[in-house]
Formats: structure tokens, C-alpha cells, sequence
């Protein structure tokens, strides 16, 4: 949940990746908002050998040693960079040596918000970090955030939180996180509701009012007590017809932050948001955040 505090506050994945920088920037004006500090992590994957090549696993540990070093270093540079110096929070580092995916589930049960580039260089140059981003979103113990490089708006001030909403209690846990976020950032919510994860409409038959009556039904359910929570917050509300992740990547190009929930049953239609979530995180213009039931 936003209103929680960890030792390791905005938890950052570095690698030294361009994704991973902005990623480091978006942390940065997260943990100014949330007063929290900035932990950036890396992770040193073992070095896994069948045959006896000693000399040269030890200069390629060597390498990565002074690698991890590097990618700190600039790391932390990237972060004095996104705030000016009286603003900066608190700079911890986390250096850790096992496999990444492990590693960063571990370190989330600390944290208030894990925050990821979209893809990145892995251990290796060149090897793509995206299968470690779509493994964290589902088992992270924290929420997630993925961003992407040169997708954070200049003028993200001025654009609204978009929250997709499924109709389930599962949301629940991204609604509040959504609220929270909009409030911290004095933006609009937008709650958008998709009731259908079909691509055909009209469907014969099909009462179009009928549904959008329920889906208005729905998102007033989902939102009125978070709405009396925070008053300073002004909702605007969509329901859509056809697939729950087209319209929220859509959506995402006029929108500051994204949020939606890892797993859960669509009120309508059954939909699996875990799909959802994971589609959106991929293609969306917009950092993403996936918040945990």
C-alpha cells in the first residue's frame, strides 16, 4: 500500500541502461513527494562454469565488480541531476550478488515502491532486461513501477493519474495507490472501466446502455469512499467498450502515470487483469505502476 514505510524507501533497479536511468529520475521525484529515501540496487549474477577456465571467470568477476561500481556511481550522478541539491532525498546502495529475479523479490519486502526500467542490459551488455520487469510486476512484494526512456512528460504536472478499474476487490489496492498518487501530485484521476475484453462490438442483441448503466455502477462502488478520502482529488470517469489494455495504453499518451492491478476478475466480462497489467507495462507512453491485491 502508498501509505507504507520500509527501510529501503523507492527501491531502484540499476544497470546502467538508459531505461534504467530514467528510471532513477522518476524515483527521485517519487521519493521527493513521499519524503522517503532512494535505495538503488544492483545485482552481480553468479558466474555459472562446467569446466575448469579459472583465470578467466576470475577476470570476468573482476569486471563485473568494477562494473556494478560504475553503474552506481552514475546512478547517483543521474540522481543529484532530477531535483535540485535542497530538495535531494537520502542516497542508500544495495549491492547484492545472486540471480537478479530472487534478488529484487527479496529486496521489495523492504521497500514502498519497487521502480524499473522496461528493459536494460541484464548482467551482460546487450542482454534485454525486460523478461526480469514482467517477472518483478507479478512477484514483487511491493508495488511496481516501469518506465521507459523519454516517456516522462516534462509538463506531468498538467496531465491526470489513470487508473483502470475491473470491477473486482482486487483493485482495490491499485484504487487506493491511484488516489494516493493523484493527491501527492495535485493531478486528476482518471478511472477508466473497460466491461468487455472483446474486440467485436456490436454484438448482436447487445444493450449497450444496459452495460454502461453497470459499469457507471461500478466505478461509483469502487470509488466513492476513496473519493470522501481524498476530496482534493477531482475524478473523471470513462467506461469503454472492447479491450481494458488498448484503451489504457491509449490513454496513457495524455496521462502522467499509469495504474492498474496485477491480477484480478473483471466485473463483466471475467477478465484476467494479469494480462492486462502486464500488456499495458509493456506498450503503455506513460510510466506504469502495478499494485498487488
Amino acid at each position: 500500500m502508498s501509505g507504507s514505510s520500509s527501510d529501503l524507501g523507492i527501491l531502484v533497479g540499476v544497470d546502467g541502461s538508459p531505461e534504467a536511468h530514467a528510471a532513477v529520475r522518476w524515483a527521485t521525484r517519487e521519493a521527493v513527494l513521499r519524503h522517503r529515501p532512494v535505495t538503488l540496487m544492483h545485482v552481480v549474477s553468479p558466474i555459472v562454469v562446467t569446466w575448469p577456465i579459472e583465470p578467466v571467470v576470475t577476470t570476468f568477476y573482476d569486471w563485473q565488480e568494477d562494473n556494478a561500481a560504475r553503474v552506481i556511481e552514475r546512478s547517483k550522478e543521474t540522481l543529484a541531476g532530477a531535483v535540485p541539491d535542497a530538495a535531494a532525498p537520502a542516497v542508500n546502495v544495495e549491492l547484492r550478488h545472486d540471480g537478479i529475479v530472487p534478488e529484487f523479490i527479496d529486496a521489495s519486502k523492504r521497500a514502498d515502491l519497487l521502480v524499473l526500467g522496461s528493459r536494460g542490459l541484464g548482467p551482460v551488455g546487450g542482454v534485454v532486461l525486460g523478461s526480469v520487469s514482467r517477472a518483478l510486476l507479478h512477484h514483487a512484494q511491493c508495488p511496481v513501477v516501469v518506465v521507459k526512456e523519454g516517456v516522462v512528460p516534462t509538463d506531468g504536472e498538467a496531465l491526470p493519474v489513470l487508473l483502470g478499474i475491473d470491477g473486482s476487490p482486487a483493485s482495490e489496492n491499485a484504487t487506493a495507490f491511484a488516489f494516493d498518487e493523484a493527491s501527492r501530485r495535485s493531478a486528476d484521476l482518471v478511472a477508466l472501466h473497460a466491461w468487455s475484453d472483446l474486440a467485436v462490438f456490436p454484438i448482436l442483441g447487445m444493450d449497450w446502455h444496459r452495460y454502461e448503466q453497470q459499469g457507471h455502477k461500478i466505478l461509483a462502488e469502487r470509488l466513492a469512499g476513496w473519493q470522501e478520502r481524498y476530496p482534493d482529488v477531482a475524478v473523471r470517469r470513462r467506461i469503454v467498450c472492447d479491450k481494458p489494455a488498448r484503451w489504457l495504453i491509449d490513454e496513457s499518451r495524455h496521462s502522467q502515470l499509469v495504474v492498474v492491478g496485477s491480477r484480478g476478475r473483471g466485473g463483466i466480462a471475467g477478465l484476467l487483469l494479469g494480462s492486462v497489467s502486464t500488456t499495458v507495462a509493456e506498450s503503455a507512453l506513460a510510466p506504469v505502476a502495478v499494485v498487488h491485491g
